[in-house]
C-alpha cells in the first residue's frame, strides 16, 4: 500500500508567537517520532504547492480571502480574533496548507497512491466562509471536498472529524449539502460551543451531519462504542467514493487543551476502521489533514499510529 505524505519547512514559517499552543514544534516532533520507524521510507513524499484562489474560493468569500491576506501583510498579530496568531507569512502558509489536500488529491485519484495524510499547519476545522477562528485560516478539509467534487468529478463525500474540538466551520459549509457526509466526535459541551447531537444538516442536507458529542472523560470505550453504534452505520449507509478525516489528535488523554481521555492506541484502531470502510466503498481511498494535538510527543505519537495503519504495517 503506497501512503502519500506532505510535509513542508515553510509550515513553520506560521508564527503564533511565544507561548502558542499551535505551534511549528508540532510538525518537528511528529518528523522526529516518524523518522525512528522502520516504515517511514515506505511513505511516498509530496510536495505541496499553494491552492489556486478559485479552489479557495469554493469555501470562502473573495472578501474573505482579501481581507486575510491583506491583515498578514500589514503585520497585524491576529485575523478576526484573538482565537487567530498570525504573522506576515501566515496567509501565505495557510495557502500552503490548503494546496497539500489538492496535491493528495490528485496523487489520489491518478492512482500514484493508495491513500494519504498531510503534517500541515495552519489547521482548518474551525474557519467559517467569512471568518478564522480557532487558530485557522482556511477550512483545508473543505477546500479538499469540493476540488475531488469538482475537479475530479467524484459524488458523495465523506468527512470524519475526530478533533477534539467542534469542526463548526466544516459543519457550516456543508449543513445544506446532500453530498457531503459531516461526521464529528468532540467533547461537548465545549469550545466552540456547536456540535450538539441534534444538529444534523439543513434542508436538503438534513440527515447528512452527525454529531456524536462526547463528555469530558469519555474514554476509548466510548468512541468505540460511538463508532459501532453510530459512525460506522452512517459512513455504510452514505457509501462515500472518498473518506476525509480531519485528523486532531487533542482527545488524547494527556492533551493540554481537553478533558477527553483517549489512549494512542484508539487513533490506530479508529484509523482501521475508516480503512475498512473505504475498501468496501471507496476503493480505499482516504485522506488525512493534521488539525489539532497540542501535547508534543503524545501527538507525534498518535501521528506515527495514524501513519503505520494507513500505510498498512499495523492493521490494527
Amino acid at each position: 500500500m503506497t501512503t502519500g505524505f506532505i510535509y513542508d519547512d515553510k509550515f513553520l514559517a506560521h508564527d503564533t508567537g511565544v507561548g502558542h499552543p499551535e505551534r511549528p514544534a508540532r510538525l518537528t516532533a511528529a518528523i522526529g517520532e516518524l523518522a525512528q520507524q522502520p516504515w517511514q521510507p515506505q511513505l511516498q513524499p509530496l510536495k505541496a504547492t499553494p491552492a489556486d484562489l478559485r479552489w479557495v474560493e469554493t469555501t470562502h468569500g473573495l472578501q474573505y480571502i482579501r481581507h486575510a491576506a491583506a491583515t498578514c501583510a500589514g503585520g497585524s498579530s491576529f485575523l478576526d480574533s484573538t482565537d487567530v496568531a498570525v504573522s506576515a507569512q501566515s496567509y501565505e502558509i495557510a495557502l500552503l496548507a490548503a494546496g497539500a489536500g489538492l496535491t493528495l488529491a490528485d496523487a489520489l485519484v491518478e492512482k500514484r497512491i493508495d491513500n494519504g495524510f498531510a503534517l500541515v499547519r495552519p489547521p482548518g476545522h474551525h474557519a467559517e466562509t467569512d471568518m478564522a477562528l480557532g487558530f485557522c485560516l482556511f477550512n483545508n478539509v473543505a477546500i479538499l471536498a469540493r476540488y475531488l467534487q469538482r475537479q475530479h468529478g467524484l459524488d458523495n463525500i465523506a468527512i470524519l472529524d475526530w478533533d477534539v474540538h467542534h469542526g463548526n466551520g466544516t459543519q457550516h459549509t456543508f449543513e445544506e449539502d446532500p453530498s457531503v457526509l459531516y461526521v464529528s466526535l468532540h467533547q461537548y459541551p465545549y469550545y466552540p460551543g456547536t456540535g450538539g447531537p441534534n444538529e444534523t444538516g439543513i434542508g436538503r442536507g438534513r440527515g447528512a451531519t452527525l454529531n456524536c458529542p462526547m463528555r469530558a472523560g469519555a474514554t476509548d470505550t466510548a468512541y468505540e462504542r460511538a463508532f459501532s453504534e453510530q459512525v460506522l452505520p452512517t459512513l455504510n449507509q452514505f457509501k462515500p467514493q472518498a473518506i476525509l478525516i480531519s485528523a486532531g489528535f487533542d482527545a488524547h488523554r494527556d492533551d493540554p487543551l481537553a478533558d477527553v481521555q483517549l489512549s494512542t492506541d484508539c487513533y490506530g484502531w479508529m484509523t482501521a476502521r475508516v480503512m475498512e470502510v473505504a475498501e468496501q466503498h471507496s476503493g480505499g481511498r482516504v485522506l488525512s489533514l493534521l488539525e489539532g494535538g497540542y501535547h508534543l510527543q503524545r501527538t507525534a505519537e498518535c501521528i506515527s499510529r495514524h501513519l503505520a495503519v494507513m500505510s498498512g504495517y499495523r492493521a490494527d
